[in-house]
């Protein structure tokens, strides 16, 4: 009960529109100005360090990487130490001011910073074998739309990584402080699932977050490319199946 006081309900309130403009302001502001330290202070930035150069999340052998809000840099920094020098990379934020802290920040010419919206993605089908999207799937009342404009852009033998934040108190504080929702764990893998993507690894920060359920919701995600073949040809008007047949297993 005392959660869902303290947790930030302006998502579900305001017309969709008008709360990613509060978003983009928030961040524009103070508190994306501040981001950086907060990431630290959490101990989420050194964490995702851990995740990453411990390859519990493989980013070695990517050729083409998308990381989705990438705010002040924090995940940014760590897939540049990882990834291969020739590896193309992209760095995509709703706020231009948060790629501009982004650019500041880790001083690396690789990347492509682009602004724009996860709902609709300016890049074709298929066009990154690796995608990163740390803590924003959170700004979105339905995470389907934006789980599945992630798959779209994902190659086939791709992986998404999502770090999202989870229904607990701890979580609820974070949604009061950045103006998010929380996630239900097993809904947000239902969700996943909906948007046509497979769930390949829960992950977690260390042993410790995993005993106590901390740190969040960790996942990494690929395309369900058997699910969604079926489910074509389910539609198809040639098709001989039938929809309940076709989608029982």
């Amino acid at each position: 009960m005392l959660r869902r006081v303290v947790e930030f309900n302006g998502i579900r309130r305001l017309p969709f529109e008008q709360y990613r403009d509060h978003v983009q302001q928030h961040y524009d502001g103070p508190a994306g100005a501040v981001l950086t330290m907060a990431s630290m202070i959490s101990l989420h930035e050194p964490l995702i360090g851990h995740l990453i150069r411990g390859k519990k999340f493989d980013v070695s052998q990517r050729k083409s990487l998308l990381d989705v809000g990438s705010g002040a840099g924090q995940v940014l920094g760590h897939l540049l130490k990882e990834v291969d020098i020739d590896a193309n990379f992209v760095a995509f934020d709703l706020s231009q001011k948060m790629l501009r802290r982004a650019r500041l920040r880790v001083k690396d010419e690789r990347p492509n910073f682009i602004s724009g919206d996860l709902m609709q993605l300016p890049f074709a089908d298929e066009s990154f074998d690796c995608i990163t999207c740390g803590w924003v799937i959170e700004h979105l009342p339905d995470p389907i739309p934006g789980l599945k404009e992630m798959g779209r852009v994902l190659a086939p033998g791709g992986s998404i990584l999502i770090m999202t934040t989870e229904d607990t108190f701890a979580g609820a504080m974070t949604s009061r402080t950045w103006k998010c929702r929380t996630y239900n764990r097993k809904r947000f893998q239902e969700a996943c699932v909906k948007a046509g993507l497979q769930l390949k690894a829960e992950l977690w920060f260390s042993k410790i977050h995993r005993f106590f359920r901390m740190g969040g919701i960790l996942v990494e995600l690929t395309r369900d490319d058997i699910r969604a073949i079926t489910e074509d040809e389910t539609t198809s008007p040639n098709s001989d199946s039938t929809p309940d047949l076709a989608t029982s297993r």
